[in-house]
């Protein structure tokens, strides 16, 4: 039994006696105890890879910062990895893969990845935490969207256009279907071993999907993001985040999905009306954490406020970033547990 579920009971719509809160990206950079941990280690890819190491990481912002939740600590990116298209994390660039997804012959050789065999890692990670954090606070295990992952594994890296994937869904749209079929058909495992593993809750992180056309990302990812919902949604809530696609909270709306997450553009109000009994989740700009302590309090309550009449998760509209002060992190969290709107 959990000893605080607002989080989960607030996902799957109840009334809650607060609006519960974390924070994307809560367990990394911002933390000393966490870049002391880092600084022993090879780089990233080692600490996403021992199971016991991410588990320290996932819960040190439940004790650092007293949130609703623990995230996994992971990347998305572990899933073309256990595909069989490996990828590098370059301090100060991110993610690199060597080798990138050009043709049907390189489809054709990637896997469909086994949870067990190919990230065991992170489900023996999650069986950590769920044991260490003893029902204190939900665990969530997550996945990027098939989209996401189909951006990187075609361009290689990060991008401002990923226009190498987007040429794919112009020039080669079979082709991207093919991709996305094996990444969906991986995550929909991957996520239900999540689940067997200790998750409580899930989300779907669709890093890029703000870069695409509407009627291509209905095709090329709602359409996908959906499937893996539908899959999800018997066993655990699931939260659905697609940064910068504010035109797709409609389709959203209709989805298994129980939450939509909202990044710090998109409108609360606006939302609840394209979304009515979804719980909402956001929205807060990151970068305002980088106020004084009155400056982030003011914030916090002027976003809080803009979510009235329906459930809500606080949360940012993106990640936290790495060099925000952890104190700032403090005044968010602590506001939103006092707010009374």
């Amino acid at each position: 039994m959990l000893k605080n579920d607002i989080l989960l009971r607030a996902a799957k719509g109840e009334t809650t006696e607060r609006t519960p809160v974390w924070l994307m990206r809560q367990a990394g950079r911002i933390l000393p105890q966490y870049r002391e941990l880092r600084g022993r280690l090879s780089g990233f890819k080692e600490l996403v890879e021992t199971p016991a190491l991410a588990a320290e990481v996932t819960i040190q912002p439940v004790d650092a910062l007293d949130v609703d939740a623990a995230i996994i600590f992971s990347d998305i990116l572990v899933v073309p990895e256990a595909m069989g298209l490996t990828y590098e994390m370059v301090e100060a660039r991110g993610p690199l893969f060597p080798e990138v997804v050009k043709s049907a012959a390189d489809v054709e050789k990637l896997r469909v990845a086994n949870p067990e065999e190919h990230l065991g890692y992170v489900l023996e990670a999650l069986r950590i935490t769920k044991r260490e954090l003893n029902g204190r606070v939900p665990l969530i295990g997550f996945a990027g969207a098939p989209w996401t992952i189909l951006a990187y594994m075609v361009e290689g890296h990060g991008s401002k256009t990923f226009s190498k994937a987007r040429r794919m869904l112009y020039q080669e749209p079979a082709l991207a279907h093919q991709l996305l079929e094996k990444i969906t058909v991986t995550t929909i495992a991957y996520l239900q071993a999540q689940v067997a593993a200790g998750a409580d809750i899930v989300q779907i992180f669709d890093s890029w999907a703000g870069i695409l056309p509407p009627a291509h990302y209905a095709e090329f990812s709602t359409a996908y993001i959906n499937r893996i919902s539908a899959a999800l949604a018997p066993l655990v809530p699931v939260t659905v985040f697609a940064k910068g696609a504010w035109w797709a909270v409609e389709d959203f709306a209709k989805s298994p999905a129980r939450t939509i997450g909202l990044d710090w553009n998109q409108s609360p109000a606006q939302a609840r009306q394209q979304a009515p009994g979804k719980t909402l989740q956001g929205n807060l700009d990151p970068c305002a954490l980088y106020g004084t302590p009155d400056q982030v309090r003011a914030a916090t309550q002027a976003m809080l406020a803009e979510f009235a009449g329906g459930p809500h998760i606080a949360n940012l509209g993106h990640g936290v970033y790495p060099d925000t002060n952890p104190d700032n992190v403090k005044v968010f969290v602590e506001t939103v547990k006092a707010w009374q709107g």
